[in-house]
C-alpha cells in the first residue's frame, strides 16, 4: 500500500505518507496555552507521517476564535515544547501551523479590537462562535501597509518561535477564507495599492511571508496550505487557474518542504471557471511534494497517490477519531466514528478517549 510507504519529506524520513491534517479543536486555555491534554492529543498520533498542528495565532490581534493556541508569548512557547518532545519520543515529525484570521473574527474574542482585512469588506450570510454565543460578522478594519509589513514579520517571528518551541517545519496557513486567502480573493480584496488589483498583486503578501519565513528558519523547513475552490468565508476568485498558476510558480522559486492543496468541493454552476480538480489541475505545476487534502478514505486516498501528482495524502476526521489510522489502514481494521458534538467542546471527552485497536 503506497500510503504506508516511507517517503523523504524536506529534512525528514517519514515513516508513512499519511498526515494529519490540521484541525482547530479549541482546548487551549484563555491566554492560547496549550495544557498536558493537548501534549496526549498529539503524542497519541504520532503514528501519523507528518503531523500538522491546529492552526496557531502568530500574534494577538491573530485570533479570531475563543480557546485557539497561540506561539507568541513566553508561556505559549514552553507548553508546545512539551507537545513537541512528547511526538519526538515517539518517533513522530510535527510542523506548526500558522494562522491569522483576518475578518474571520469578532470583536467579542478580540478584547474590543474590530477585526482586520485587505479591505473593508465583511462576511455575509454567516456567523461566527464567541464565548457569548453565535455572532453576525463585522465590517473588517483595512489594513496599512505598514500594518501588512508588521504582520508579514509576525509570521517571520512565529516560525522562529516555533523551531525555537522543537516543531520540526511549519506550514503557513493560507487556505478556507484566513488573511492570506483573503488576499489572494478579489471579492474580498480591493486594494489598489501593490497588494491589489491584480492577480500578481493579490499574491503579494502570500508570498512575502514564504520568503519571510525561509529567510528566518531556513530551507526545505517551511511549506503551505492553500484552498484555490474554496468558497466558504466569502471567498472566490475571477481568474482562479491563472491566479494560482502564478503563485504556484512562484512558490517553486522557493526551497519549500511541500505544498498542500485542498480539493474542496463548490457549487460548479457558480464558478463554471474553477478546476474540476485541484490536485490534478494545479497539483501537476508543482515541483515541491504535493500533499492531497479533503475527504479521503484509505482507497481515495490511495488511488491519489497512485495517479502520481500527490506524494501524500492528508486525513482530517479519520485522525482525530483515529489516534491509530495507519495501523487501521494496514489491518483493514473498522474505524472508530467521529464524536461530532465534541470536536470544539473542552474537555478531554472526543479529544484524548478514543480507543486504539488494542486498547
Amino acid at each position: 500500500m503506497k500510503l504506508l510507504e516511507s517517503i523523504k519529506l524536506g529534512q525528514h524520513n517519514l515513516k508513512n505518507r499519511m498526515a494529519m491534517a490540521p484541525m482547530t479543536r479549541s482546548r487551549a486555555d484563555m491566554n492560547g496555552i496549550v495544557g498536558e491534554s493537548t501534549v496526549k492529543y498529539y503524542e497519541q498520533r504520532a503514528t501519523a507521517g507528518l503531523i500538522i498542528t491546529e492552526a496557531i495565532n502568530i500574534s494577538k490581534q491573530a485570533q479570531g476564535s475563543p480557546l485557539t493556541p497561540g506561539i507568541y508569548t513566553p508561556e505559549q512557547i514552553e507548553a508546545w515544547k512539551k507537545v513537541t518532545a512528547a511526538v519526538h519520543a515517539k518517533g513522530g515529525t510535527i510542523y506548526a501551523q500558522l494562522w491569522h484570521t483576518g475578518r474571520v473574527g469578532h470583536s467579542l474574542v478580540k478584547n474590543g479590537e474590530m477585526p482586520v482585512a485587505p479591505s473593508a469588506i465583511g462576511i455575509q450570510g454567516q456567523q461566527h462562535f464567541t464565548m457569548e454565543g453565535m455572532k453576525d460578522y463585522e465590517t473588517p478594519r483595512e489594513l496599512t501597509n505598514d500594518e501588512i509589513n508588521s504582520i508579514v514579520q509576525d509570521y517571520k517571528n512565529a516560525a522562529v518561535h516555533a523551531m525555537e518551541a522543537g516543531f520540526d517545519g511549519v506550514e503557513l496557513h493560507a487556505a478556507f477564507g484566513y488573511l492570506p486567502n483573503q488576499f489572494l480573493a478579489d471579492n474580498a480584496n480591493h486594494r489598489t495599492d501593490e497588494y491589489g488589483g491584480n492577480d500578481e498583486n493579490r499574491n503579494r503578501f502570500v508570498l512575502e511571508i514564504m520568503n519571510a519565513i525561509v529567510s528566518a528558519i531556513g530551507e526545505n523547513k517551511a511549506a503551505i496550505r492553500l484552498s484555490p475552490t474554496n468558497v466558504y468565508n466569502n471567498i472566490s476568485h475571477s481568474h482562479l487557474i491563472a491566479q494560482f498558476t502564478h503563485l504556484i510558480e512562484q512558490l517553486n522559486k522557493m526551497p519549500l518542504s511541500y505544498l498542500h492543496l485542498m480539493n474542496i468541493p463548490y457549487p460548479a454552476e457558480q464558478f463554471p471557471h474553477y478546476p474540476k480538480n485541484v490536485i490534478e489541475d494545479l497539483g501537476k505545476l508543482s515541483k515541491h511534494p504535493v500533499m492531497a487534502n479533503c475527504g479521503y478514505n484509505q482507497e481515495t486516498g490511495e488511488a491519489e497517490l497512485q495517479k502520481g501528482i500527490a506524494q501524500m495524502i492528508s486525513y482530517g476526521v479519520l485522525f482525530l477519531a483515529n489516534p491509530d489510522l495507519p495501523q487501521r489502514f494496514e489491518n483493514n481494521a473498522p474505524l472508530n466514528a467521529p464524536d461530532r458534538a465534541t470536536m470544539y467542546a473542552g474537555g478531554d471527552q472526543g479529544y484524548i478517549d478514543y480507543p486504539f485497536l488494542n486498547s
